[in-house]
């Protein structure tokens, strides 16, 4: 492996591993695990654009090392995406809730 496939291979891990911070996978340096869905899709985009750029000028396992980690990162953005969904799903029934059940202790 040469140095600029040691270097392409660097910068997909910098982005992976971010995303996955982003992801609430993994602890940002702070220690705190938060979720960035919009920072991960962008991740997922330049991880995308640099495996098209890059086809034909790379050996076929590194091609097949950025396509898994992006299939993977898709794959859990899309379970990130529906956890959120459904947390606020939530969070709009118990609004609801509260605000009829203030409504009906007004009526009393």
């Amino acid at each position: 492996m040469d140095k600029y496939d040691q270097q392409l291979l660097q910068l997909i891990y910098m982005f992976n591993s971010s995303a996955m911070q982003g992801l609430g996978k993994v602890a940002n340096p702070t220690g705190k695990v938060t979720r960035n869905l919009e920072y991960v899709s962008q991740s997922i985009e330049l991880m995308e654009m640099l495996n098209v750029k890059t086809k034909g000028n790379v050996a076929e396992d590194i091609e097949k090392m950025i396509t898994q980690m992006i299939s993977e990162l898709k794959s859990n953005y899309v379970d990130e995406q529906s956890k959120l969904a459904e947390d606020n799903h939530k969070e709009d029934l118990k609004a609801k809730k509260k605000k009829s059940s203030n409504k009906n202790t007004k009526n009393k």
